[in-house]
């Protein structure tokens, strides 16, 4: 599976975020904190939803699924001028990414195993220190073997 090689643009979102591990996923909960309130957001540019990934800069040198993340569930807007209460901001700062078109269950990790251990490795690109994320659109169907994402790796040319 080849990606392809995105430079993305800035981006606005407005969402909700949780500390967790891969060992403590707290995903399940972020989401279902989240997707009730998500329609007290007014200003979206479209439907999608982006699952992002803060880790810190050395998360993926000493790999340790118990290595503290920040996940967010968020949407894109146009502007910051109508936060809901309990919901944050967040800038996307742009860059270059690989892009993954994935089919399968969101629960697979064979994605993220090709991803990091054979696809960076032969690539002209190493790891960038910058947000992960998955953009989950119209055809995104959770834990579903038919399920379609885009997986966004930020990269830099090595």
């Amino acid at each position: 599976m080849e990606p392809r090689i995105e430079c993305l643009s800035e981006k606005s979102l407005i969402g909700m975020r949780l500390t967790m591990t891969l060992i403590d996923n707290k995903t399940i909960e972020l989401w279902k904190s989240f997707m009730p309130k998500r329609r007290e957001i007014t200003n979206n540019l479209s439907n999608d939803l982006f699952s992002i990934q803060i880790y810190k800069s050395n998360h993926f040198e000493d790999f340790n699924p118990g290595l503290q993340f920040e996940k967010w569930a968020t949407v894109e807007v146009a502007d910051f001028n109508n936060v809901p209460g309990d919901m944050e901001t967040f800038t996307l700062t742009g860059g270059l990414y690989a892009v993954f078109d994935y089919t399968g269950s969101s629960n697979d990790p064979g994605i993220f195993h090709y991803i990091f251990g054979t696809w960076i490795p032969n690539s002209d690109y190493v790891l960038d220190d910058r947000p992960h994320f998955e953009v989950l659109g119209k055809n995104y169907k959770n834990n579903d073997p038919i399920s379609e994402e885009e997986i966004w790796i930020p990269i830099r040319i090595k």
